[in-house]
């Protein structure tokens, strides 16, 4: 039997006209194979599906034990199963994908992710749960008269990963700044300042304190400064993968529109773009020839710097790789 793609269970919120808004998937599964596989093929079908605790009573005992405080829920829970990976067709299915990316199961750009977008509604995320736009109002109105109070902590389709996945082994400053569906692998650090979008990636270990666009994947042992960024494909990137490398470099209010390998280094306040004008210099200083940055893209070992004199951007050979502090990537 071919693996199937993917199967969570878990707890939706509905708005009051019964429709999904967010659904919480604690243990999904993906590339199921086996006995596991067969039992998900003759108990569920395709797609999203609301069963009663009852009639998964016997598929949580047999093969997710884990999933057991489910059983005790008074109301309907949300069955998924992704036989392939397929367009996203409903907003459970777009909520499970993005766990499998939080829950460290797929890498970012590895999945079918299209009709994500019109598959997630535009969502009050507040200290009561998700919350349908249309129903904000007057549920605040409600629990003004009751002399309650809750908090609204952002408007937006994506909600923050922290409500839903706590990766282990990590350190988010401001969870707010970590959507559903970044990936946050072993000993990465995000300070306050640090953002991961969906379908992003901090490989591990990392040190976080700018910006990883959506499709960025920033490699082990890199560091992303205070203020700098990535250029992602929903950001100018146009349909160019950005990826960085191992003991790379963005230095503060720096960032890339270009992909790095390697043992990189882009200084402070310096930001390369695809058509950056380029000096490339050798160890001596002197001119070896002027490039547009995109025919640099992807190789390693390159430092680039501003020129003391003239601004000009150069390119020169980097003898040192970045290390990181140790210290501050051991979470245990």
């Amino acid at each position: 039997m071919d693996s199937l793609f993917a199967f969570g269970l878990g707890v939706s919120t509905l708005n009051r006209a019964g429709k999904v808004i967010d659904t919480f998937f604690p243990a999904p599964l993906h590339q199921v194979t086996g006995a596991v596989a067969s039992q998900i093929q003759d108990r569920f079908t395709a797609g999203s599906q609301q069963v009663s605790p009852a009639s998964v009573q016997a598929f949580i005992d047999q093969v997710q034990p884990e999933l057991r405080p489910l059983l005790e829920a008074d109301r309907d829970l949300t069955a998924v199963f992704l036989p392939k990976d397929s367009d996203i067709g409903s907003t459970s299915e777009a909520f499970l994908k993005l766990h499998l990316l939080s829950h460290r199961l797929r890498l970012p750009n590895t999945m079918n992710l299209d009709g994500i977008f019109g598959h997630l509604p535009n969502i009050a995320w507040t200290s009561r749960g998700a919350i349908d736009l249309t129903e904000l109002a007057s549920l605040q109105l409600e629990a003004r008269v009751r002399g309650e109070y809750f908090e609204v902590h952002s408007v937006d389709k994506f909600p923050k990963m922290a409500n839903y996945v706590v990766p282990t082994g990590v350190r988010i400053a401001d969870t707010s700044r970590i959507r559903l569906g970044a990936y946050l692998g072993e000993g990465t650090t995000v300070m306050p300042s640090g953002a991961i979008n969906f379908n992003a990636a901090a490989l591990g270990p990392n040190m976080v304190e700018g910006r990883i666009s959506q499709g960025v994947i920033l490699g082990a042992d890199t560091d992303l400064g205070g203020g700098a960024s990535t250029m992602g494909t929903l950001s100018g990137g146009g349909n160019i993968t950005i990826s960085i490398g191992k003991q790379c470099l963005i230095g503060a209010n720096g960032g890339t529109g270009i992909p790095l390998g390697d043992r990189c280094t882009i200084e402070a306040g310096l930001y390369i773009t695809a058509g950056t004008r380029v000096t490339v210099v050798d160890e001596t200083g002197e001119t070896v020839r002027v490039v547009k940055a995109r025919e640099l893209a992807g190789h390693s070992d390159l430092l680039f710097i501003r020129h003391g004199s003239n601004g000009a951007i150069q390119c020169r050979t980097n003898r040192k790789a970045i290390a990181l502090n140790e210290q501050l990537h051991d979470h245990n």
